[in-house]
């Protein structure tokens, strides 16, 4: 069970006189009011104590509905946005109403059309909710918090369910991923450890070039890339992993880039948020792109490493000014914009939650890890335009066969190149679904 104390209220969209949220509820079974007897199919167990899990409290509100409280981020009760966790001891065909009632944000593309994801056991791959039974309010009941409501129908009893905020990606499933690539042995990727977070976890860099551009006296091009500092935002993760997979692959356009590009990636700089399954913050309740300016190496150690890395492969710091927006103070684009001269570049690419827009339509589309995952190969693709490499990866255009003939397409050396326009994702998910969903009623 979940650890209750005394509350301290927090200004604006606060949590109230609610008791105070200690941790995640741990197999918590949930019974009706006034209930004595021995458990029951049907009595609800709530879990969220595992790897990036986030559920602080469960209260049953009647026999079909409850209320559920985020844990806010750890040593900081301003974030409360990320949930994961799970429920089992179902019934077959058990229906019930889930009011997620402590969102500290007031605007959520969860009005938008987003809606929460949700797997099963025996359904081990992740899918969205219909938007038509998922619902966005202001709710007088919680202190005017905003609440998102969703209804759900358990179809299978031996099920464990999982219901998250977006597609998970753990600390735990990153260094798995990192080992399969080391087992490749290629000589162009290099990992290695730039250093620990608080709670000892590691901060990888990757490197991946030609090895001909990592000997001494070499001219470089480097391409510094950042994913995770904030550990709620999973799908930075699906899109980094897709430019890692990009660039380490052998399409040609991968090869021009390694031959005259230096890539160093730091794909996850806040390890301990995102396996305590925090939203913004680091273990010790810090924000960490507020901390590029000063960055401790014991309260930020992992910014600490990059920061420093950065300066030692650029020591020649400069007054460029990237913009001077108070509220962004401290952010790694106005750090490193600010750092370094105007030969270089920073940007931030930010990627919805929910949905992009195809082009030339209105239409939104969810997008899916896959889709995240191909955003991340198409923005690897662009650093050719970037550089002007284009003219050094050979187009071959592979002619149409006849019909009529029957004639086989001839063998070409390189597959053909489509053009990168065309291909590239809309971030943008700000605008409803048009898709259709089935019904909850019906298995998922």
């Amino acid at each position: 069970m979940a650890e209750r104390s005394q509350t301290v209220p927090e200004a604006g969209n606060d949590i109230g006189n609610d008791d105070a949220i200690g941790g995640n509820v741990n197999k918590y079974m949930v019974f009706p009011n006034g209930y004595c007897g021995q458990p029951k199919k049907g009595h609800l167990v709530f879990d969220a104590c595992f790897e990036s899990g986030n559920l602080g409290r469960v209260d049953q509100v009647s026999e079909f509905e409850y209320d559920l409280f985020i844990r806010p981020d750890t040593c900081n009760p301003r974030f409360r946005v990320w949930f994961n966790f799970t429920v089992e001891n179902v019934k077959e065909s058990q229906r019930v109403i889930f009011n997620i009632v402590n969102f500290s944000k007031t605007k959520s593309l969860y009005r938008d059309g987003m809606a929460p994801m949700v797997k099963s056991t025996s359904r081990p791959k992740w899918q969205r909710l219909p938007p038509k039974n998922v619902y966005y309010y202001r709710c007088p009941d919680h202190r005017k918090n905003y609440v998102m409501s969703f209804a759900f129908c358990f179809d299978r009893e031996e099920d464990t369910y999982q219901f998250a905020y977006c597609y998970p990606y753990t600390y735990t499933r990153f260094q798995h991923y990192l080992d399969s690539l080391q087992k490749r042995n290629m000589d162009y990727f290099f990992r290695e450890q730039l250093g620990q977070s608080v709670q000892q976890r590691q901060l990888e860099l990757l490197t991946i070039t030609s090895p001909d551009n990592l000997r001494e006296g070499a001219e470089q091009k480097v391409v510094f890339i950042t994913g995770r500092v904030h550990p709620g935002e999973t799908p930075s993760s699906f899109v980094c992993q897709g430019i890692i997979d990009f660039l380490v692959s052998q399409h040609p356009i991968a090869r021009v880039l390694r031959e005259h590009l230096v890539f160093k990636i730091a794909p996850m700089l806040n390890p301990d948020g995102v396996y305590l399954g925090n939203y913004r913050c680091s273990l010790m309740g810090f924000d960490l792109n507020r901390h590029w300016l000063d960055p401790s190496p014991w309260v930020h150690p992992t910014l600490h490493g990059v920061k420093q890395l950065i300066i030692q492969m650029y020591n020649d710091p400069s007054s460029t000014s990237f913009n001077r927006d108070a509220v962004k103070a401290g952010t790694g684009r106005r750090f490193l914009g600010g750092l370094l001269d105007h030969t270089s570049y920073c940007y931030t690419l930010e990627v919805s939650f929910y949905s992009y827009i195809i082009g030339g339509t209105t239409a939104a589309v969810p997008y899916t890890e896959e889709a995240y995952m191909k955003l991340g190969r198409n923005v690897a693709r662009t650093f050719l335009d970037y550089y002007r490499l284009n003219s050094l990866v050979e187009k071959v255009a592979v002619p149409m066969p006849r019909l009529r003939r029957k004639e086989k397409t001839p063998p070409s050396k390189h597959p053909l190149l489509r053009g990168l326009a065309s291909s590239y994702p809309n971030s943008k998910g700000d605008k409803k679904s048009s898709v259709n969903h089935r019904d909850p009623s019906t298995p998922f």
